[in-house]
C-alpha cells in the first residue's frame, strides 16, 4: 500500500501544471517572499500585492493584473489568507464596482492614477448614479457637466449614495449634451468628494442608520483627466458598473458558505426554539429556504467557473434578483419563528456608519430584517431586473420606449 501511495505522489508531482496557474503561484511566491503581510501595514502590502500583478489578475498588466482569466483570483485570497494577510476591508466595498470600470473604459492615465491607491485602502469610493428623478430610468438623469476649457463644470443633485460620506471619490455619470438621445448624452467622472462645491447630507433609513446620503453639486469643477471614458459615452461605462454592483449583491463569486448561505440564520434560530413550538409546515418551509439558497450558491459558483472575462453578463441579474428575493422572504421568516422576541432589543438610535455597509445579520437579524428591504431596490429594482431577464436572457419583446430616439431636452418630464 505504502508503495502504491508513493508512487501516486509521484505520478501526480509529474503532471503538467496549467501555465497560468503556475505564473499566479511564482508570482505569489516572490511577493511573499519579500513581504510578510502578517507583519506588514495593510496598506503597504497590498500596493506590493498591486505592483506584483495580484490585485485583480484579470486586469492588464501594469493595471494590478497579469491579464490571465479571472477564476485564479480565488487561488491569490486563499494562499493570501493562509499566509496572514488581512481580508479586504468592508468599506473599499465599491472598489469591486469602480475598478472594473476604469480598468474597462479609463485610459492610460486615469488607470494609473486611480487603480493602485483604489486597491489599497487609500482613496474609497463611493456611487453617484441615481437622482430624484431617474432611479429605475437611470439613463434619464438630468445633472449636468458643461466644458470649460480642460474642465467640466458640474450641477445636479445625486441620491441613495451609500458612504458617500466617507468615500474619497465618486463613480459620477452626468448629462454633457442635452440634444442628443438620453442613452448618447452622458459622461463618467471620478468626482473628488472634496471638491468645493460637493455637499453630502444623511439620509436615515428605517434601520435607524444613515449609510444613505444625497450629494449636491454645485458649480463643482472637474479636471478632464479625471473623465472616465470618451465623452458621450458615459452608459457604456454605467453598464460595466451596474452589471458589477449586481455580481457583488448577488454574491456571483460564488464564496457564499455552504449549507444554505444566509439561510444558516434561520437554521440557526430553528434549532434554539423550543421543542413545542416547532412543527412539520414550518420545518417544510425552513428547507425550502435553505434549498433555494443552495440552488443559488452553486449556481453563482457555476458562473464564476464558466466566466472568461472580468465583466459579468446578464446571468448577474438573475442572481441579483434571485437573491433579493430570497433575502427578504428568509429575514421575514426568522422574524416570525422569533415571535414577540423580534419586537425588542433593537437600537434604532441615529448613526452614520463609518466602514461599511452591513450584510446579513451581521448586525443582528432584527437589523438583517429591516436592511434586506433595500435588496429589491438597489443595484436595479426587482422590477428592472425582470425586465432585463426578459429581454436579454428569455429574448422577449422589449417595452415599447418612445423615448429612446428622442433627444434628452425634448423629452417631457415632471
Amino acid at each position: 500500500m505504502t508503495a502504491t501511495l508513493n508512487e501516486t505522489d509521484a505520478a501526480a508531482g509529474s503532471r503538467s501544471v496549467d501555465p497560468e496557474t503556475q505564473r499566479v503561484n511564482d508570482a505569489l511566491d516572490a511577493l511573499l517572499a519579500a513581504h510578510d503581510p502578517s507583519t506588514m501595514d495593510n496598506a503597504e502590502f497590498r500596493g506590493a500585492r498591486f505592483d506584483a500583478g495580484l490585485a485583480w489578475v484579470h486586469f492588464a498588466e501594469g493595471d494590478g493584473g497579469l491579464g490571465l482569466r479571472p477564476e485564479l483570483n480565488r487561488i491569490v485570497e486563499r494562499r493570501l489568507k493562509e499566509a496572514g494577510a488581512k481580508p479586504t476591508d468592508p468599506s473599499t466595498f465599491f472598489m469591486a464596482l469602480a475598478g472594473p470600470t476604469i480598468a474597462t473604459h479609463g485610459d492610460d492615465a486615469v488607470k494609473e492614477r486611480f487603480l493602485r491607491p483604489m486597491f489599497t485602502g487609500e482613496e474609497k469610493w463611493c456611487q453617484l448614479f441615481s437622482e430624484p428623478g431617474a432611479g429605475s430610468d437611470f439613463a434619464g438623469l438630468g445633472t449636468r457637466a458643461e466644458r470649460d476649457g480642460d474642465e467640466w463644470i458640474v450641477n445636479g443633485q445625486k441620491v441613495w449614495n451609500t458612504l458617500a460620506h466617507v468615500a474619497d471619490f465618486g463613480m459620477l455619470v452626468t448629462r454633457t449634451d442635452p440634444e442628443a438621445p438620453k442613452h448618447k448624452g452622458m459622461t463618467y467622472f471620478a468626482l473628488d468628494m472634496r471638491a468645493e462645491g460637493v455637499e453630502v447630507r444623511p439620509l436615515r433609513q428605517i434601520t435607524g442608520e444613515a449609510e444613505f446620503n444625497e450629494v449636491y453639486m454645485t458649480d463643482v469643477r472637474v479636471p478632464d483627466d479625471c473623465r472616465v471614458g470618451a465623452v458621450g459615452e458615459g452608459w457604456r461605462a454605467s453598464l460595466t458598473t451596474l452589471m458589477n454592483e449586481r455580481n457583488a449583491i448577488g454574491g456571483g463569486g460564488g464564496g457564499v458558505p455552504r449549507r444554505g448561505g444566509a439561510a444558516n440564520d434561520a437554521v440557526e434560530v430553528w434549532e434554539a426554539m423550543d421543542e413545542s413550538r416547532k412543527d412539520p409546515a414550518t420545518k417544510d418551509r425552513l428547507m425550502q429556504f435553505w434549498v433555494e439558497a443552495e440552488v443559488g450558491r452553486l449556481t453563482n459558483m457555476r458562473a464564476s467557473q464558466n466566466a472568461r472575462s472580468g465583466n459579468p453578463g446578464p446571468e448577474m441579474s438573475i442572481a441579483k434578483l434571485a437573491y433579493s428575493q430570497l433575502n427578504m422572504g428568509l429575514y421575514e421568516f426568522c422574524m416570525n419563528l422569533l415571535g414577540a422576541d423580534a419586537l425588542i432589543d433593537y437600537d434604532y438610535t441615529f448613526r452614520r456608519p463609518e466602514e461599511s455597509i452591513a450584510s446579513g445579520s451581521a448586525h443582528g437579524l432584527r437589523y438583517a430584517f429591516l436592511r434586506v428591504r433595500a435588496n429589491s431596490i438597489e443595484g436595479g429594482t426587482s422590477e428592472i431586473m425582470r425586465n432585463i431577464l426578459g429581454e436579454q436572457v428569455l429574448g422577449l419583446p422589449g417595452e415599447p420606449r418612445v423615448d429612446k430616439s428622442v433627444p434628452w431636452n425634448e423629452v417631457p418630464r415632471n
